[in-house]
């Protein structure tokens, strides 16, 4: 099995992927946080600073784009080529509200004469692979099975499935019966993507569709950094790795984020999820939500550390 991590705006940048790839070396590929193609001929310093092959030594690292503009999305995928970037991915998966109201990410899914026209001039045109991340529709499953039709127009590099529809974001349960219907109809790769939280879900998974050979994780792995090594190797994420996986995008941050505010609110956003793999926790993440200065989130953060154990993740 292959193994993604998932991009998550303002959680998964270069400090993030820099600490998990020192310290938990089994991601096939990571994907950047989605960048809005446009015209400009400069990155913002924050993309910049994302992407650039000096923040992701030794990471294989796939840029995502957003965006309904074909001449935006090849503008902006020859800058990339041009970084060294060999494969690009397009985002139909996002379901935020501002983006959809735009027909960007799953909002596109709804307009498919104008979906087929743009996928047909960005595999005409670009240097790169192209690789596709998508839900199965906007209101409803059934849209699904036209989408696949149109997918399958071209030569994607992969065609990652999330089997939910826009309006479910995260919530509900993912389609699975229209993944089946579509891993069968796919003249392209399928990577499945959607509530792999634990080794339990992976094995399941695996189980119910033993063709699969590409998985993508996100929230499962940024509440357990561990996660793909209990899949593989049977490994539970030990409490004193995962407290160096934790001060070292702490310390990174403070090195390229100025203020007490600014680091605590990426750590915080951090800890909504990685709470979870701690016994006891609610107290402790109380504290650390309430820390307005680093001492009082160290002092935090250290408690729960040594007070708490990190639950496994089998069930």
């Amino acid at each position: 099995m292959n193994f993604y991590f998932a991009p998550m705006e303002g959680i998964t940048g270069y400090v993030y992927r820099n600490a998990h790839h020192a310290l938990f070396c089994e991601i096939d590929k990571y994907f950047s946080p989605f960048i809005g193609a446009n015209q400009s001929d400069r990155f913002t310093t924050r993309e910049l600073n994302d992407i650039l092959p000096e923040h992701n030594t030794g990471i294989v690292l796939i840029p995502q784009i957003l965006t309904n503009h074909a001449d935006d999305f090849i503008h902006t995928a020859n800058k990339l080529s041009q970084l060294g970037y060999k494969e690009i991915n397009l985002n139909l998966g996002c379901p935020s509200g501002t983006v959809v109201s735009k027909n960007r990410g799953s909002g596109f899914l709804l307009h498919t004469d104008e979906l087929d026209a743009f996928l047909d001039e960005i595999f005409s045109r670009s240097k790169t692979k192209i690789s596709v991340k998508t839900r199965i529709g906007k209101n409803d499953p059934e849209e699904f099975c036209e989408l696949m039709e149109i997918f399958n127009k071209y030569p994607m590099e992969e065609l990652i499935i999330h089997p939910r529809i826009q309006k479910d974001f995260y919530k509900n349960t993912p389609n699975l019966r229209v993944f089946k219907e579509a891993l069968a109809a796919s003249k392209n790769p399928v990577c499945y993507n959607g509530d792999l939280f634990t080794v339990k879900d992976y094995e399941v998974f695996a189980n119910d569709f033993p063709r699969v050979e590409t998985v993508m994780i996100g929230r499962g792995l940024i509440s357990n950094p561990g996660l793909i090594a209990d899949i593989t190797k049977n490994t539970k994420l030990d409490k004193k790795l995962f407290k160096e996986f934790h001060d070292r995008i702490y310390e990174d941050y403070k090195k390229v984020l100025s203020g007490d505010v600014n680091v605590l609110h990426k750590m915080k956003e951090l800890w909504l999820y990685m709470i979870m793999m701690f016994s006891d926790n609610a107290k402790y993440i109380k504290k650390i939500k309430k820390a307005d200065r680093l001492s009082e989130y160290d002092e935090a953060v250290a408690s729960l550390f040594l007070e708490q154990e990190v639950l496994e993740s089998r069930e």
